[in-house]
């Protein structure tokens, strides 16, 4: 029988990715003799994803790539990133604790993000936490990616959720609109990766902390039934 789900974006909303990112980020930029870009900067450049990470990053220095050239750098990203793609990275505090009452409750967990799906696994799986997730869905899935609300709905059909008893939790813009064109509900975190106050993104709920997800995923639940 389907069952009711929260489904998570991965960086800047379970996992703290930045430090990784950032410095594999800036490994790569070394070794093309290209000058690092600073941490808070560069934070605020993750939620598109790798290759529009790289491609902001080059810009700040004056630098465009033809595609091929973007292809080679993102490719040398991903293999350097996966050597070491927990070396720093951290669950968001409260995580855990949060994941643990609401399974208690009986809600299930995926995991809808842009992110390639096996470098979500990995991540996961480096820190303990795959085992939490019914799905773990990537851009590479099912070939869409947010904001395309087919995404979600396909993440959630696979977890073995019901979309009528789903919520989904991001820390974006990008996030809100997906769930929005799924017709989800939203909580958003204000601890990610965002250029755009998250106040402004529009959620149903706004949280500073994951000791205030159960009460906000239940409180849309409730308002839903």
């Amino acid at each position: 029988m389907p069952s009711p789900i929260v489904v998570f974006d991965l960086d800047g909303t379970l996992v703290d990715t930045a430090p990784d990112l950032i410095d594999t980020l800036n490994l790569i930029l070394a070794r093309h003799d290209v000058a690092p870009l600073a941490f808070e900067r560069g934070r605020t450049m993750i939620g598109g994803g790798v290759k529009p990470l790289l491609v902001q990053a080059l810009a700040t220095r004056d630098i465009k790539l033809s595609p091929h050239d973007l292809d080679r750098l993102f490719a040398e990203y991903l293999e350097l990133y996966a050597a070491h793609i927990a070396d720093r990275s951290r669950p968001f505090p409260g995580l855990e604790g949060a994941l643990d009452l609401l399974a208690a409750r009986g809600w299930r967990f995926a995991v809808c993000t842009n992110k390639l799906e096996w470098l979500s696994v990995r991540l996961l799986d480096a820190l303990d936490l795959s085992r939490r997730f019914a799905a773990i869905c990537g851009q590479d899935t099912f070939g869409v990616q947010k904001p395309d609300p087919e995404i979600l709905r396909r993440t959630i059909a696979r977890a073995g959720g019901d979309i009528a008893l789903a919520v989904m939790v991001g820390d974006s813009m990008t996030d809100v609109a997906t769930a929005r064109n799924a017709g989800v509900p939203v909580v958003a975190v204000d601890f990610g990766y965002t250029e755009t106050p998250p106040h402004a993104f529009g959620a149903d709920r706004l949280i500073s902390h994951f000791d205030a997800l159960p009460a906000a995923v239940e409180a849309l639940a409730r308002v839903r039934t």
